[in-house]
C-alpha cells in the first residue's frame, strides 16, 4: 500500500440498523486536493467522522504515510498527522485569534503540565516560539492582522479562515477540511479557492468535503462520490462529470 500518504480501505459503519458506510475507501498522494463529494445523506460526514477518530468504523484498514494508524479517538488522530475543521465554526470565541491557533499547537509541545505550571524557562521559550508560530500562520492565511481581536468579532470568512490556521498549528500531514466554503458568498469562496491552492504549493495535502460541486470540479485533483454510504465513482474531475452513476445520483431517477 506504499505510494500514498492516506490509504483507507474497506470501510464499514452501522449505525442500528442503518449502513451508514458499505467497503468505502480512498488512496491520496502527497500533494493533492483530494475531493469528496455526494447527495445529501451520501455518508461523506460519517466517512470523514470516521477518518478522524469521531466515530469508530466496524471495520476497514487505515495507512497514513506508510504506517497503520488507527483512528480510535480524535487526539490521537491529531497526533499521527491529520487535522481537520468541522462543517459548524467551533473556535474559541472569547479567545484572540492568536490565542485560538496557540491552542492548535498543543499536541506538539514538549514542556507539558509541569512547564505551563512553573513557566521555566524552556517552557517560556516555547511559549514563545508557539506566539511566533501562530502568528506566521495568522499572516499566511490572511488574517495577521487582526491577532489581537476577540474571534467571535471577526468576519465569518475570517473565522473560517482562522479555522484553517488553527488546524495548520498542528502541522498536519493531511489537512482534512469539512464544508469549508459552507455559508460565504462568492467573493469569500474565491478567497477560500486561492488559499487552498496556496497550501497546496506549500507542499500540504488536502481531503476537502463541499457541497459546491463547481468549486471541487476546478479545485480538485481527484474526486470520490459516495451515495447511500458506497463509492459509485472515483476519478479526475473531467471523468467524474462525464460518470452517468454520478449524474443520476445527483439529478435523480426521474430526471434521466
Amino acid at each position: 500500500m506504499s505510494g500514498y500518504l492516506l490509504n483507507i480501505a474497506g470501510v464499514n459503519k452501522r449505525f442500528g440498523g442503518l449502513q451508514a458506510l458499505t467497503d468505502v475507501g480512498i488512496r491520496i498522494e502527497k500533494g493533492q486536493i483530494y475531493g469528496l463529494i455526494g447527495p445529501n445523506g451520501a455518508g461523506k460526514t460519517t466517512f470523514f467522522n470516521v477518518i478522524t477518530g469521531l466515530y469508530q468504523p466496524d471495520s476497514g484498514t487505515f495507512e497514513l504515510a506508510g504506517k497503520p494508524y488507527s483512528p480510535s479517538a480524535p487526539h490521537e488522530v491529531a497526533k499521527a498527522g491529520i487535522a481537520r475543521t468541522f462543517q459548524n465554526i467551533r473556535l474559541f470565541g472569547e479567545m484572540s485569534a492568536l490565542e485560538n491557533v496557540m491552542v492548535g499547537r498543543h499536541v506538539r509541545t514538549r514542556q507539558g503540565v509541569f512547564g505551563a505550571i512553573f513557566r521555566h524557562g524552556a517552557a517560556r521559550r516555547e511559549e514563545e516560539e508557539i506566539r511566533a508560530r501562530a502568528q506566521e500562520l495568522l499572516d499566511f492565511v490572511g488574517i495577521g492582522q487582526f491577532a489581537g481581536r476577540t474571534a467571535k468579532y471577526l468576519s465569518y470568512g475570517d473565522q473560517r479562515r482562522l479555522e484553517i490556521a488553527r488546524a495548520l498549528a498542528t502541522d498536519p500531514q493531511l489537512l482534512a477540511l469539512d464544508e469549508p466554503a459552507a455559508g460565504m458568498n462568492a467573493t469569500e469562496k474565491l478567497g477560500l479557492r486561492e488559499l487552498l491552492v496556496k497550501i497546496k504549493n506549500e507542499g500540504k495535502t488536502v481531503l476537502l468535503i463541499e457541497h459546491d460541486v463547481k468549486l471541487m470540479m476546478g479545485l480538485c485533483d481527484r474526486i470520490t462520490v459516495l451515495e447511500y454510504g458506497k463509492q459509485i465513482a472515483e476519478g479526475l474531475p473531467a471523468e467524474i462529470q462525464k460518470n452517468e452513476a454520478v449524474i443520476k445520483a445527483y439529478l435523480g431517477g426521474a430526471h434521466q
